[in-house]
């Protein structure tokens, strides 16, 4: 028996992009094109007649912009939708803004029509449409955590470091754990898969959402400091280094791991090696397996290591990676970690 088809409703208001998604997502068996639409009022009477699998959503058309039809169709009918973004600053604060209502990923228009961009173009769509299809949209929704007290206790000094590690679900993973963490904790390091036009604006979304202080990480070394949390920028590896006593994030230009680039497993094997015992790792939903040796060398050389629960995860991929190989000493739903975390930086 063949693996299942997945329906695909295509909604973009530029004929010429609509026919090459089409073809695009037309060219994997697995996938099929059952309806287009050009507009968010087209498009809903052909959700409810052709009841796709997935959507794909052009966020900038007329008569009502992508995001705003998500937002009502989230509210109505959630399904597994996938943003069709421009790389733009504009782009980066709608796609950001679609994720938090529930899309569960985003692909960006082409820039370059030639043969090599367009089959790395082909391979990128098809693999995140497909993910969608499979994707769990109830972990995509943001839920604001309560807030975690620690009133009269003491930040530990067994911890330096936590990193955290995400990929697809991931913007509002992190951004449901650092909301309910305190203002003072050990400096925290986060390598989110995210495009480079993206990271500033993310890195500004969870700082207007934490107590903590939120920044992309802007310099080829900065100090690790409490209270902190740094950001991988979307085109470099964030590693974490010990000189003289004191930790350090640094920006890194090498090739990409596991396909990405900023990768978890760059930065966790980075920890492990510069902070050892002295530090916690979570690895959050994600697609694929970046994080999973990283982690894994962070638990072998003392670290403390959690992995997000499959009930709670957009796409379980990342984290299951990490607890087949006995990386992952806990396994937590997300709603659970910032509590897990504060229970063992404040002792």
């Amino acid at each position: 028996m063949g693996k299942r088809v997945h329906r695909v409703l295509i909604v973009d208001d530029s004929a010429v992009f609509r026919a090459l998604l089409s073809d695009v997502i037309n060219s994997d068996p697995q996938l099929e094109v059952v309806g287009l639409a050009i507009d968010p009022f087209e498009a809903r009477e052909k959700i409810k007649k052709l009841k796709p699998d997935v959507v794909t959503l052009d966020i900038e058309m007329p008569k009502m912009d992508g995001v705003q039809f998500l937002r009502n169709l989230m509210r109505l009918h959630p399904m597994p939708v996938v943003m069709i973004s421009t790389l733009t600053q504009h782009g980066a604060e709608a796609t950001l803004a679609a994720l938090e209502i529930g899309a569960v990923d985003y692909f960006p228009k082409p820039t370059e029509n030639v043969a090599s961009e367009m089959s790395n173009y082909r391979q990128l769509v098809v693999e995140k449409v497909k993910m969608a299809a499979t994707a769990n949209i109830a972990g995509a929704v943001h839920r604001t955590p309560s807030e975690i007290s620690v009133s009269g206790r003491q930040l530990s000094s067994a911890y330096d470091i936590i990193a955290i590690g995400a990929s697809t679900g991931g913007t509002e993973a992190i951004r449901n754990v650092l909301e309910a963490l305190p203002d003072m904790m050990p400096p925290i390091v986060i390598t989110q898969h995210i495009k480079a036009v993206f990271s500033k604006s993310f890195a500004e979304r969870l700082n207007r959402a934490s107590k903590l202080q939120v920044e992309e990480l802007a310099s080829d070394r900065a100090p690790l400091v409490n209270g902190r949390v740094y950001v991988a920028p979307g085109d470099q590896h964030l590693q974490v280094v010990k000189r003289s006593g004191c930790y350090y994030c640094t920006r890194c230009d090498s090739e990409p791991v596991q396909r990405h680039k900023p990768s978890v497993d760059v930065m966790f094997s980075s920890v492990a090696q510069a902070a050892g015992g002295r530090s916690l790792s979570v690895l959050l939903t994600g697609m694929g397996r970046d994080g999973a040796q990283g982690m894994l060398e962070m638990r072998q050389a003392g670290a403390l290591t959690v992995a997000q629960d499959e009930q709670s995860s957009v796409v379980w991929g990342m984290p299951r990676a990490a607890i087949e190989i006995e990386a992952a000493q806990q396994v937590l739903p997300l709603d659970k970690i910032a509590t897990y975390l504060v229970g063992k930086v404040y002792g």
